[in-house]
């Protein structure tokens, strides 16, 4: 979940955006959906980029879960596919929803609000950054490793023909 220093949230605007380079006066981001715009952000513009965000847990005063930690525990319940709307479920859903995830959770200082932003976020990267999953990369990683073996031995096979001659 290293690419997460790239993706980031701009205050005051929807969705996620993909951090590009930094300009003398802000950044140049991309929006994280099909449309791909890009734009440059003012340097007084509130980013949050997702690495430095976590959620507070319940167990002592500054215990928290990285966002990453807790994108990857959601992807291993719910596998991309969330059981409520986030946008329209009550309350109790969404706390409901975090508690099968995240049973420790600070429920003082977590919010309804929190909650949507972060199931939200998970919907906007699973659809845009698959790649941030591990799940379906490795099952994909396993049949690549066992076809370049065997084109790895192909070219042992001439290579040594060569130096034989």
């Amino acid at each position: 979940m290293d690419l997460l220093n790239e993706v980031a949230h701009i205050s005051g605007k929807s969705g996620l955006f993909k951090v590009l380079k930094p300009t003398r006066t802000g950044v140049i981001v991309e929006t994280l959906d099909a449309a791909k715009q890009k734009s440059v952000v003012g340097g007084q513009t509130r980013i949050s980029v997702l690495k430095d965000i976590s959620l507070y847990l319940d167990d002592h005063q500054d215990s928290t879960l990285p966002l990453a930690d807790l994108f990857l525990q959601i992807h291993a319940k719910f596998n991309g596919v969330l059981p409520i709307e986030a946008k329209k479920a009550s309350d109790a859903e969404l706390f409901s929803t975090l508690a099968t995830v995240v049973a420790n959770y600070d429920t003082d200082r977590v919010f309804a609000s929190d909650i949507k932003k972060i199931l939200s976020w998970y919907l906007i990267l699973v659809a845009n950054a698959p790649e941030l999953f591990p799940v379906a990369p490795k099952a994909e990683k396993a049949p690549k490793v066992e076809k370049a073996a065997p084109a790895e031995k192909a070219e042992k096979k001439p290579a040594a023909k060569k130096s034989a001659k």
